[in-house]
């Protein structure tokens, strides 16, 4: 092997390596799991409102990290007198060289360009610093052929499990990726001949920066990847260009193919198989040293040609992707949200459903035409794709954080948020089924609690003559509990059905979700509140993840339905419209929403005689939980969870409504939303918990209301004044320091619990 001493050797005991051996271990050890705690604190907060104290536990480790290595390796760099002196001073400057990186943790989710170019600057600026102290030549030879061969070997399992995001999110990321390559590099220290040691001390080296240089879960993917690979580094690391081509490659591969922000628990999904990516990454890590440490006991140089293998490498590995890989590009866009939002609020006055309806459509969309017109036509002169919407007047565009910065520069431009869109994974989870096969209570001990069944038997109303639009995970049409209710069923799927996830053209549910939720507002054999009812439906939540102009493909669905592969804005028909809406969601700032992202469409939808019905959210028990729009506006009615013994549900969120600074009094009404019984896919039924098993309810007491007396049809002010009115009284729990306290309205229960019988009899006067 050839001396790749970069120190002047020192010998060395067995009781210093087994010091540095242990040191090594403990150190990695500490950093993955302080920082594997402190991702899922954090990941903690993201999931639960009630548990925002932990959203800062990333930050405060990341310091607490730093200090403990800087002052323990600054120790040992101190007293030491072995030969391992060097390597604890290159992990104390490590700690303290990636300080800046600090400033990632603040970015906050779907800011990965950003995030990318700040990489960028903290692995160019530190690895050229340190090269210039240090006196090291950065020159390209036979060792930096070596490195680039033996990458592709490491990163395969990235090629057939992650996704691409956008061209520029490539070019970013693997510039990053060799950024920290060369930080790497330059602070890398041989100083003996033992491999074994040596790998051991870059190993270390490598998960100090990584856990500093990765940021919403990256850092954790890092920390399995790169560490074993300093076995393999060895041999290239008296060459800096060479550790910079071979360290940067590796680290590309989760940068490239993983979007961080989508490990996050509330997806759920993604993380598994970049884990799985991962851990077989690390072990080809060990087997690729173990080899080429092999090699070196037999040659000082490789016996084949470097140029060679990686041109062999490297195919193997287009190979690979092109035939087991996820194919194509899918970047995070950007929603333009513009200044001059119309006013449709006149729309009240309009007596006739279907004139007010189309009013309503008209205004919008012709005020989108025309306050878009120029924007459209500057995206369309630089051919940036982009998708208009009417329902609030904003467009989404396909474009990084340079785009985002001439958008913001323009003069009609109001903001510019995050419009996330989730990568490809290998395989879908398959849809969330129940354990029985049929209705098991008839009807449901819900629907008993809020007195459904008996408007079916007193007033022989049923729903009959409403539909109901539901925008979710989607529906398992051919469930028997849904099937005859579906408008489409007779009229076919055009104006009926929606999917612009995976551009279905009839109902299916991938996930189960929707399926459940659609029961409780609609299904027959006891589990739905108005069975005599209608439905259509939007699928906008596909994989629990959304963003805002998701949500407002169906909501303008539901305004004005337009026919597969119609033009929104060209082809609705506002005379088909869906009369209430069942929400079940809510758009977080994971999601790209700020506090107003979906105020102007919901505030649209009531002026056109829409009943929005919306669940409050599961961030409980604490106050200001409810956070996420479109829960928290005045324009829809918000339903928080009650248990079978009349008790608010620990998870349902509370208000007051913060996040806009209204301190607006939220939930408006309790319905139940625990152990829930409802349709499931694949023909099953069972219980879920919930605010989104609560908010259908209401809907379908809507339903009821207005299939009792169709004056009502269209009134959101005298509706939501029946349901405060019949109220049940909360006289459930109330714990203390929670939200209960002052009268009613309260910000744990709103007006009580809904009372379907009692709103349908002061529906119909009697």
């Amino acid at each position: 092997m050839d001396s790749m001493t970069a120190e002047t050797p020192r010998k060395f005991s067995a009781g210093a390596a087994a010091l540095f051996v242990v040191a090594a271990i403990a150190l990695y050890l500490m950093i993955f799991i302080g920082q594997s705690v402190a991702w899922f604190m954090e990941q903690s907060a993201l999931a639960s409102e009630s548990l925002g104290a932990l959203s800062n536990a990333g930050k405060v480790w990341f310091l607490i990290q730093a200090f403990l290595i800087a002052v323990s390796c600054g120790i040992a760099f101190g007293v030491s007198k072995s030969a391992f002196r060097p390597v604890y001073r290159s992990w104390m400057v490590a700690s303290l060289i990636t300080l800046p990186a600090f400033g990632l943790r603040f970015l906050g989710p779907n800011n990965d360009q950003v995030g990318a170019f700040l990489q960028i600057l903290i692995g160019l600026i530190g690895g050229a610093a340190i090269l210039v102290f240090r006196k090291r030549e950065f020159r390209f030879d036979r060792r930096s052929l070596f490195a680039l061969a033996i990458a592709p070997l490491g990163i395969w399992p990235f090629l057939l499990w992650g996704a691409f995001g956008s061209g520029t999110n490539i070019v970013l990321n693997l510039l990053a990726g060799l950024a920290f390559g060369l930080l790497a590099a330059s602070l890398i220290v041989i100083t003996e001949s033992n491999y074994f040691l040596n790998g051991l001390g870059i190993g270390v080296l490598l998960a100090i920066l990584g856990s500093a240089f990765g940021y919403d879960g990256g850092q954790l993917l890092l920390l399995v990847v790169l560490p074993t690979f300093g076995f393999a580094l060895v041999y290239v690391a008296q060459s800096a260009a060479a550790m910079t081509i071979g360290v940067g490659l590796l680290a590309a591969a989760p940068l490239v193919f993983i979007d961080p922000t989508e490990l996050t628990i509330v997806l759920g999904d993604l993380l598994p198989w970049a884990m799985k990516a991962s851990f077989l990454m690390m072990g080809l890590g060990l087997l690729i040293g173990l080899a080429i440490w092999i090699g070196s006991k037999r040659a000082t140089r490789p016996a084949f040609n470097p140029l060679y293998a990686s041109i062999l490498t490297w195919g193997l590995a287009a190979v690979i992707y092109g035939f087991f890989g996820l194919h194509g590009f899918y970047g995070d866009r950007l929603f333009v949200i513009l200044k001059s939002q119309a006013d449709v609020s006149s729309a009240v006055q309009i007596q006739d459903r279907n004139q007010r309806l189309t009013y309503v459509y008209k205004t919008l969309t012709d005020h989108a035409n025309q306050t878009q017109a120029d924007l459209r036509q500057t995206l369309d002169r630089f051919g940036i794709h982009y998708t208009p919407y009417y329902l609030v007047n904003g467009m989404e565009v396909d474009g990084g954080a340079l785009v985002r910065l001439y958008l913001m520069s323009r003069p009609e431009v109001d903001r510019v948020i995050p419009s996330p869109r989730l990568r490809a994974i290998p395989q879908l989870a398959a849809p969330m089924t129940g354990p029985y096969t049929s209705v098991q209570q008839n009807p449901g001990w819900n629907i008993q609690m809020i007195g459904a069944d008996k408007v079916w038997q007193d007033f022989g109303v049923t729903g009959q003559g409403i539909v109901i639009g539901q925008s979710d995970t989607g529906v398992d049409g051919a469930h028997p509990a849904l099937h005859d209710s579906y408008r489409g069923l007779n009229q076919g799927n055009d104006y009926n059905w929606y999917d612009p996830w995976s551009n279905s053209k009839s109902p299916i549910d991938l996930e189960g979700h929707g399926t459940h939720t659609l029961g409780i507002a609609l299904g027959k054999g006891g589990i739905g509140v108005a069975p005599g009812a209608q439905w259509i439906g939007c699928v906008n939540l596909e994989r629990n993840l959304g963003d805002a102009p998701l949500y407002l493909d169906c909501m303008q669905f539901m305004l004005a339905p337009f026919p597969h592969g119609g033009d929104p804005l060209k082809d609705g028909d506002p005379t088909k419209a869906a009369y209430v809406l069942n929400n079940s969601w809510g758009c977080p700032t994971l999601e790209g929403c700020d506090a107003n992202a979906l105020r102007p469409a919901v505030d649209a939808l009531r002026d056109a005689g829409i009943f929005v019905a919306v669940s409050a959210g599961n961030d409980g028990p604490l106050c200001s939980t409810l956070t996420n729009p479109p829960a928290i506006y005045a324009a829809v009615f918000s339903v928080g969870a009650v248990d079978e013994a009349g008790n608010v549900a620990d998870f349902s969120s509370r208000g007051p409504v913060t996040v806009d600074g209204s301190n607006r009094v939220k939930p408006d009404i309790l319905a139940p939303g625990v152990q829930v019984f409802s349709s499931l896919p694949n023909n099953t039924y069972g219980p879920e918990d919930g605010t989104s098993m609560a908010g259908p309810h209401l809907a379908g007491v809507v339903a009821l209301m207005w299939s009792a007396n169709p004056k009502l049809i269209g009134d959101i002010d005298r509706t939501t004044q029946i349901l405060i009115q019949t109220a049940k009284p909360y006289t459930g729990s109330e714990p203390s320091g929670q939200c209960f306290a002052g009268g009613t309205p309260n910000d744990a229960y709103g007006y009580g619990i809904v009372d379907a019988y009692a709103a349908v009899k002061m529906a119909v006067g009697k």
